[in-house]
């Protein structure tokens, strides 16, 4: 790990070690039955051991903490934290002390130094010490380069460095998907559902402190990952939120466009960004690491240049008993058009009212409501299909099928 430019003689040494918390001591029991040769000899040491815990002597885990023998991994989003010491192994006075700390990563170079400025004189058995801190944003190697300039009483001015190399490693996966929504009829095609499965990769079990997310200025966001008991707001995941090892977890959100971005149609189409998750977590000891993903996108539902939506609409009708829908016809095009509605009936589906009516012009990102009758020959979960609406300024026809389900029951059955 430690690799030296070939040796010269120095005044200074340099000392670097990672700062990082214990880690709990453990033992390795040996245990024998009493009718052996050494009896409960092997019990009772275990017992005078100060390090084992009271009541548990047998468990390998122990009550006391150790330093770490080596660096140990670091994971990506969690701070990495180093000790520099410069000390003066000499009987000379050294002078203009300049210590230097670069990261090298595989795009950047990063100087990590508390101060710039040179240090005017270091006496003997004196030393710098400083702490440095890095939030770790990469993944892959690193090297941290720590060099020392200084110049000695005969005016000689001296150089070293030395490297510490080390593995940034992936703490979490993260997998989303999207779906759009189909219960809403107001924004049947607006509102979005994100799901993230977050696995943890490493080999020790995370605390997840907060998974939340950050949405993009289109959208508002509403978790749907605690439910409500007893008046208060409860985790899906109990209140103990620890994710093992290889443990995957699935986090849910609901997001709505906002009302300024929903009124033009034009807007929520193509490649939209969302938004980007916060994730936030505790391991062992309490050392806390963060995440945030890059900008997640969605492919919107392409509406066409016109989009036909349901506003409202019963869920029960009677057979062969007239019912109104009230339908919204947006213009997503750039141009005006001239509409005309053209009603086509079905063979359970009948239309009331007069096909080929102007709907006159509808300039772009504008709407219109229109309020349809109909009725159902034919029992049962009927949809409803039929609508045309023509462009007359371009001779196009736009088609509208299977816009909705409506449950048709016997004027009886419902009275019943």
């Amino acid at each position: 790990m430690d690799v030296t430019q070939p040796k010269q003689e120095h005044l200074l040494a340099l000392k670097v070690m990672r700062l990082t918390k214990p880690t709990l001591f453990t033992n390795i029991p040996v245990t024998c039955e009493e009718r052996d040769l050494p009896g409960d000899l092997f019990n009772q040491l275990m017992k005078d051991d100060p390090s084992t815990v009271k009541g548990a002597e047998t468990l390998m885990l122990g009550e006391m903490l150790t330093l770490p023998q080596n660096f140990g991994n670091i994971f990506l989003g969690e701070t990495f934290s180093s000790y520099i010491s410069v000390h003066n192994d000499s009987h000379q006075v050294v002078k203009d002390i300049l210590v230097k700390a670069d990261l090298q990563t595989s795009s950047q170079r990063l100087n990590l130094s508390a101060s710039t400025a040179a240090v005017a004189e270091l006496k003997p058995d004196c030393c710098i010490d400083d702490v440095i801190h890095h939030e770790v944003k990469e993944i892959g190697t690193h090297i941290l380069v720590c060099a020392v300039s200084y110049t000695t009483q005969t005016g000689e001015k001296m150089y070293f460095r030395k490297f510490f190399k080390f593995q940034v490693l992936k703490p979490l996966d993260v997998k989303t998907k999207f779906y759009n929504a189909e219960s809403d009829l107001s924004s049947v095609t607006d509102e979005v559902f994100l799901e993230a499965q977050i696995q943890n990769i490493t080999t020790s079990p995370m605390f997840m402190e907060k998974v939340s997310l950050e949405p993009s200025i289109m959208y508002n966001v509403a978790e749907l990952n605690a439910v409500s008991q007893n008046g208060e707001s409860m985790s899906t995941f109990g209140t103990r939120t620890y994710l093992q090892p290889m443990d995957t977890r699935q986090y849910l959100y609901c997001l709505k466009p906002k009302q300024e971005f929903a009124e033009k149609a034009g807007v929520i189409k193509g490649v939209t960004v969302v938004g980007k998750l916060d994730i936030v977590w505790k391991t062992n000891l309490g050392e806390r690491g963060r995440l945030q993903t890059s900008q997640l996108q969605r492919m919107a539902p392409g509406y066409g240049d016109v989009r036909l939506s349901l506003e409202t609409i019963p869920d029960t009708v009677n057979l062969e008993e007239p019912f109104d829908i009230t339908c919204k016809i947006t213009n997503c095009s750039e141009r005006t058009m001239d509409l005309v509605l053209e009603m086509c009936n079905t063979n359970s589906i009948h239309w009331c009212g007069v096909s080929g009516r102007q709907l006159g012009k509808l300039h772009p990102i504008s709407s219109l409501h229109l309020t349809l009758t109909l009725l159902s020959s034919v029992q049962g979960l009927q949809s409803i299909s039929g609508l045309r609406l023509t462009d007359t300024f371009l001779k196009r026809t736009y088609e509208y099928d299977d816009i909705a389900q409506v449950c048709v029951v016997s004027s009886k059955i419902k009275e019943n």
